[in-house]
């Protein structure tokens, strides 16, 4: 070969070289960049040119889908969307994923990595890629009981539902709501739909899941906690033990007395008697006793100050720390900078019904494979102790009470032992908006097992503020989630 041969080879041999590291770069190195890129459309035709799996509710799909023209083929439909949008979240071919149908993209589609194997058999014998399923804890009867009590007060406002001894989560329910169906296409009708959705153009914020992202000033409800906070650090041994509760008290570091809501037999009064009447001196004194160190720590014990992941991410519930004596005071009948999330007080109800013990949460029972193969099965998990077993039988003594004899009667159920705690949580500058109505409470069976227990919180805006409270709005609600619950369950 002559030497400018050999030169026009070299050079060419050079030019395929560089080509090769060109294309290996770009499959390799680039390749999730690229996929990932929002102007890859081809990516996005992909994702739309099959049926996703279903999101699963008591063996029953709650999503569905249609085909649709144009380059996406199919997108999402939802059944009673508006219901179960705090569970599912949405898909939408032009305004992306949120919650389950986010956390759970790659089983749904079908592309997650553990159906590898299956998508290349699949491959190899033509069949078309198909979606897995999402099976959820959910029970449907109580997501309706939720949903149905919220739309019908007419407000504002969230239930979540758990089984205390596993965690699972029965019930997720936020109001205002919207139905994901209008916002899956990526037409103009889905635009027009996603902005009268948004916070900017609609007050009520539906598409806000109120259960797990708000935190509401919790208000008497936050008094279980500190009658536990008591009980663990050995404040009082017992339920009946009279309290050092002056009548009035005023809240150290300043001359202002803590005020009881009504004339209320609440000096000295034992921790029984304070929950059942609701005394703030009681609880406020009580906290002011322990400290702040102590309070946090039980608190936190309960899951104050961390999101939790169900596997959806809720916003954490806060309780200071490096508070003065009255800041504590009211932080520990739920005021001041103390907020909670509809979540947080179900974990705290459902930590006292099993005795003590606080399992984790979680909403997704099962990942399935397209041939409903189990990829993957959640295992209940205990996530802390934040009280003795004693103690919160004790507690469970004490909440019993107040549906027995208490602020709590309208979540009473006939056959049924009900332990319950009624909040109404100020808010507003000088406490001037319409406060907050919150009921927590379990239900136990005759075998003394608690099949569920329920945070309910209803935002009123517009009702007579001497109408506000958690036994007169919230605990029906609450009633009727636990009934669903055990009926279900017979």
């Amino acid at each position: 070969m002559n030497k400018p041969l050999r030169r026009i080879a070299i050079f060419c041999g050079l030019l395929v070289l560089t080509l090769l590291i060109r294309d290996n770069w770009l499959q390799y190195v680039q390749a999730d960049e690229l996929k990932e890129d929002e102007h890859n459309r081809r990516v996005a035709i992909e994702r739309y040119a099959s049926p996703r799996g279903d999101i699963i509710v008591d063996g029953k799909a709650i999503t569905s889908h249609a085909t649709t023209k144009g380059d996406f083929k199919y997108k999402r439909t939802y059944k009673d969307g508006a219901m179960w949008a705090p569970v599912t979240g949405y898909v939408s071919q032009a305004f992306g994923a949120t919650q389950l149908e986010a956390i759970d993209d790659g089983i749904l589609t079908g592309n997650d990595d553990r159906l590898f194997f299956r998508n290349t058999l699949d491959m190899i014998t033509g069949k078309k890629r198909e979606g897995g399923n999402v099976v959820t804890t959910l029970n449907a009867a109580a997501q309706k009981a939720a949903y149905d009590g919220l739309k019908k007060q007419g407000a504002k406002g969230a239930v979540v539902a758990i089984e205390p001894s596993t965690g699972k989560i029965l019930s997720m329910a936020s109001y205002p709501s919207y139905d994901p169906t209008v916002i899956a296409g990526s037409n103009e009708a889905a635009g027009e739909a996603w902005n009268k959705l948004q916070k900017k153009n609609n007050p009520d914020d539906p598409m806000l899941n109120r259960a797990l992202r708000e935190v509401y000033p919790p208000g008497s409800t936050f008094k279980v906690l500190t009658a536990a906070a008591a009980l663990e650090h050995n404040l009082y041994d017992s339920a009946d033990e009279k309290t050092d509760s002056p009548l009035p008290w005023t809240m150290p570091g300043t001359t202002q007395e803590l005020p009881n809501e009504g004339d209320l037999p609440c000096k000295n009064a034992t921790l029984r008697e304070a929950l059942r009447v609701s005394c703030n001196t009681v609880f406020g004194k009580v906290g002011y006793d322990l400290g702040n160190d102590k309070m946090l720590e039980t608190a936190e014990k309960f899951g104050f100050n961390e999101e939790q992941f169900v596997p959806v991410r809720s916003s954490a519930s806060r309780f200071s720390d490096d508070m003065n004596d009255s800041q504590v005071a009211l932080s520990s009948i739920g005021q001041f900078n103390t907020a909670a999330s509809p979540l947080q007080m179900a974990m705290v109800t459902s930590a006292i019904a099993n005795n003590g013990t606080l399992m984790k949460p979680y909403m997704v029972d099962a990942l399935q494979a397209p041939n409903l193969d189990t990829i993957e099965k959640t295992e209940p998990e205990e996530k802390s102790k934040p009280l003795s077993a004693d103690n919160a039988q004790i507690l469970q003594s004490m909440m019993e009470t107040v549906v027995e004899d208490g602020t709590g009667t309208n979540a009473q159920i006939d056959g049924v032992t009900v332990g319950g705690k009624t909040g109404t949580a100020q808010h507003g500058e000088n406490n001037s908006e319409n406060p907050y109505a919150w009921f927590i409470s379990y239900a136990k069976t005759d075998d003394g097992s608690s099949p569920v227990a329920v945070a309910v919180v209803i935002e009123d805006e517009n009702a007579n503020r001497d109408d506000i409270s958690g036994g007169g709005l919230a605990a029906p609600i609450a009633k009727n989630v636990m009934e669903a619950v055990i009926d279900s369950k017979k």
